[in-house]
């Protein structure tokens, strides 16, 4: 996979894509991700990447001449571009599959009051939002996005089969987890997780992601008819 994110922080990133995951998967070859500095791709002596609204109103809104001239500079037919907006559909796990499936994605990270809305009609594919909330920029959230992406890339994770534990799999949160010491100052491990049975362990595993599940997430819950 390759990832171009497009900011006008580019030192933003420098700390998250070389630590960690994100770090081992592009050591590996996994993935290859390049931050672009949009302000490279303006034609003026300012390296101005905003102006006010037409029709007036409060902030600056970015211009969509440098967006396009940098996404005409990284877009192939293999590329998805995808705007950070908290106008977008919000991120979730699905969501995040159907993207990992790509082989190119180029991120787009909006600030101040937004993009010129061609950018929307005419450049982006699609927008991704992380929250109903407001960020100061688009860049946490192309962050959020890059780490969750890249946990599901072929390879990337020592054990292929974690992606199937974890939380929102199935439409379930992940089940408890415990280690040593099996007894903590009187708090101890539930005795069947140290029984050695595995069958019962995948069974009690099961029942407690349900019960999690209804108890804190019951609107991601889906029952299937057996």
């Amino acid at each position: 996979m390759r990832i171009d994110i497009i900011t006008i922080f580019p030192g933003m990133f420098e700390q998250v894509l070389n630590e960690s995951i994100i770090k081992r998967a592009q050591s590996k070859g996994k993935v290859r991700i390049k931050v672009h500095n949009l302000r490279d791709y303006t034609l003026d002596k300012h390296r101005k990447v905003d102006d006010r609204p037409f029709g007036g109103g409060s902030g600056m809104v970015m211009s969509i001449e440098p967006i396009s001239r940098c996404v005409e500079a990284l877009r192939s037919p293999q590329s998805r571009v995808i705007l950070m907006s908290p106008q977008g559909a919000k991120l979730n796990q699905p969501l995040a599959k159907r993207l990992s499936g790509y082989k190119h994605l180029i991120l787009i990270c909006g600030h101040y009051e937004g993009v010129d809305e061609r950018v929307r009609e005419h450049i982006a594919d699609e927008e991704v939002s992380i929250g109903d909330y407001i960020l100061t920029g688009g860049e946490l959230a192309a962050m959020v996005l890059v780490d969750c992406l890249i946990r599901l890339v072929p390879g990337v994770l020592g054990d292929k089969n974690s992606l199937n534990f974890e939380s929102f799999e199935g439409n379930l949160l992940e089940y408890p987890q415990y280690t040593r010491p099996a007894d903590f100052r009187g708090i101890k491990v539930p005795a069947i997780l140290l029984s050695g049975d595995h069958a019962r362990i995948e069974s009690w595993r099961k029942k407690q992601a349900l019960k999690r599940t209804r108890q804190r997430r019951p609107d991601i819950l889906k029952f299937k008819k057996t």
